[in-house]
């Protein structure tokens, strides 16, 4: 993946943003915790952030997803981890099924409005009992005359609380795991659809996170995604968007962890010298960079076969990995030579500990990514039947 003098200035635009409209208010932000999604999201959509890999049809760049993980690695630098999700969610998991596989209606219903920062959209897959197995989900979608009844939970939806609409996973019959699942567009403001209180979360404090409940709710069965019954096909393939979106974005997050390392340890002095100066110190930070460089190419290599149209499961999936386990040894290791002040609870390093900590469990957990890598080595064992 090249980047192009257009990708480097979708890069310049979406840094500007960040450092204007985003970075003044993060501690603002994070102190409520939650950020205001309508207000910010009308921003970006009038700038065409939040369609930058979407048809020209709905209102979109119509550019193709290198551009979409060039704008995430500048995402990376918002100075903490719910902000950066948040768009991820309404960017590459919730509406990119809308835009391959929607219907006229749906496109024009719930995609352009997503497109153009008019409508927040959360996507529905997680429940208390199924998490990173989707296969395990019971919400249920029941058809009844032109509509589906909808009953069941689903469990840490990002952006819930400020959502117009969530992209639903649903079981719409009695078949196999794999061929009974349908995604759902379901607006949130119909009857039978509430809401627990904000979930109390370790980090990501400024994003919004709640349960949701559905209680015969109805919803026209011309909101449903694609044809019915190829709800888990569609959910994998928006996930390989969001294992690599994921990945790149902290990859400008990580490095902010090194770079503000560099410059504490610069003006901190120990035993008459620079804490920088000592050589277990710059040569860890080495280390960090390299490994945060390593990744970029591994990111880019994935995108790359992905425009090609090749298969890029494995390669996402490493990726994924790599960057939830890397997260945690950067913002480890440079929280360590702050100090006692890396340990306050306002500073960046501390926050990114604790907000990068979810990269290894959330969006399929590392134990999830190994497996399906072993799967593609040909190494996972089989279970008995």
């Amino acid at each position: 993946m090249i980047l192009t003098q257009e990708h480097k200035e979708l890069k310049r635009t979406v840094r500007n943003f960040v450092e204007n409209e985003i970075n003044p208010y993060v501690e603002q932000w994070e102190k409520e915790g939650i950020f205001p999604a309508k207000e910010l999201f009308k921003k970006m959509g009038d700038l065409g952030l939040l369609g930058i890999s979407k048809p020209e049809s709905a209102g979109g760049m119509g550019l193709d997803f290198s551009y979409e993980m060039a704008a995430a690695e500048e995402f990376g630098g918002i100075l903490c981890g719910g902000v950066p999700m948040a768009i991820g969610v309404q960017t590459c998991m919730a509406t990119p099924a809308l835009a391959r596989f929607g219907s006229d209606y749906v496109k024009e219903t719930f995609l352009a409005p997503a497109v153009a920062g008019d409508m927040v959209a959360c996507i529905g897959v997680s429940e208390p009992g199924a998490g990173s197995d989707v296969a395990a989900i019971k919400t249920t979608a029941v058809k009844d005359g032109d509509d589906y009844i909808i009953n069941g939970t689903k469990m840490w939806i990002t952006n819930s609380t400020q959502a117009d609409f969530v992209c639903l996973l649903a079981n719409t019959s009695d078949d196999k795991a794999h061929k009974n699942k349908s995604l759902i567009v379901v607006p949130l403001d119909l009857e039978g659809v509430s809401f627990s209180e904000k979930l109390d979360k370790l980090g990501m404090r400024s994003s919004d996170t709640a349960q949701i409940f559905f209680d015969n709710v109805r919803v026209p069965q011309k909101n449903l995604i694609g044809s019915e019954g190829a709800g888990f096909m569609m959910q994998m393939m928006q996930f390989q968007e969001e294992r690599m979106y994921v990945a790149a974005m902290s990859l400008k997050a990580m490095e902010v962890c090194v770079d503000s390392t560099i410059e504490y340890t610069r003006e901190r002095h120990t035993f008459g010298q620079p804490v920088l100066n000592n050589q277990v110190v710059h040569f860890r930070l080495a280390e960090l960079q390299t490994e945060i460089e390593s990744l970029r190419c591994m990111v880019y290599q994935a995108c790359e076969g992905y425009l090609n149209k090749e298969d890029m499961t494995r390669l996402a999936s490493m990726a994924k990995l790599k960057s939830g386990r890397l997260s945690r040894e950067v913002t480890d290791a440079c929280m360590q030579y702050w100090g006692g002040m890396g340990f306050m609870w306002d500073n960046v390093v501390a926050r990114f500990y604790r907000d990068n900590r979810l990269g290894s469990i959330g969006g399929g957990a590392d134990e999830i990514m190994l497996g399906i890598i072993c799967k593609y080595m040909g190494i996972l064992p089989t279970r008995a039947k």
